[in-house]
């Protein structure tokens, strides 16, 4: 199985940490949130990775180059600007060729989250992206129908619903972590930059009459936190 660990952001919410680390070597109890991340991977089953890279992405081949790849094959994106999720993932549509499902997991995202049943989940619905999303506090959850596929998004002024729902609207957090069909990849049309969530949006919105194409794994009662924001991880490092 293949995996991307979204790795290039600037890590701006870390600084100053990050003025001079690149966001997937912050450590945690003196581990990099890479190494906890590729751990996570492997222990799934992965065994090819890439890697975006953009701030200070030297530094991460150079840590790589030092510490292993825990048994997997790790290769690099290199991105000249950011591009966010959706234009990452088609930048580095080279790597997708196996025709097989792989996992996209943020670089900053912690969980004990279980991949390996996510992954089977997204099999046996056949879904074209599964979220792994739980209830949770945020200002703008995704909304999904009983049944979980999306069907829209809540912002400031409300609902924005895009597919019908079969039964209620559930709003739940979106974890960082993806299942995704490389045909999914396949179809991206953004240029430079663009959000991956857009995209599942107007999936959802095309296959209102059809079975859904986007999906929540439900990972309520997990282990989840999101280590991008310095407020967060402080407690982790202490």
């Amino acid at each position: 199985m293949k995996a991307m660990i979204l790795a290039a952001g600037r890590g701006a919410r870390l600084r100053p940490l990050t003025d001079k680390l690149p966001k997937a070597l912050v450590e945690v109890a003196g581990e990099p949130l890479l190494a906890i991340v590729m751990r996570r991977l492997a222990a799934a089953g992965v065994r090819e990775v890439v890697i975006n890279l953009h701030h200070l992405g030297g530094m991460v081949e150079a840590w790589i180059a030092r510490h292993g790849t825990m048994g997997m094959n790790v290769l690099f994106s290199h991105e000249p600007e950011l591009l966010d999720t959706g234009g990452a993932l088609k930048h580095a549509a080279w790597f997708f060729d196996d025709e097989r499902p792989f996992l996209l997991h943020n670089v900053d995202v912690l969980s004990d989250i279980d991949l390996g049943a996510m992954v089977r989940e997204h099999e046996r619905l056949r879904s074209l992206a599964t979220l792994a999303c739980m209830e949770r506090e945020t200002a703008r959850p995704l909304l999904f129908d009983t049944q979980g596929a999306l069907c829209g998004r809540r912002t400031g002024s409300g609902d924005a619903v895009v597919r019908p729902p079969s039964g209620e609207l559930v709003p739940l957090g979106f974890c960082g972590i993806h299942v995704i069909e490389p045909a999914l990849v396949r179809t991206l049309s953004g240029k430079g930059a663009f959000s991956i969530i857009e995209t599942y949006l107007e999936i959802a919105a095309g296959q209102q009459d059809g079975p859904a194409g986007i999906r929540a794994f439900r990972a309520d009662g997990c282990r989840w936190r999101d280590a991008g924001r310095l407020e967060d991880l402080r407690p982790l490092r202490a």
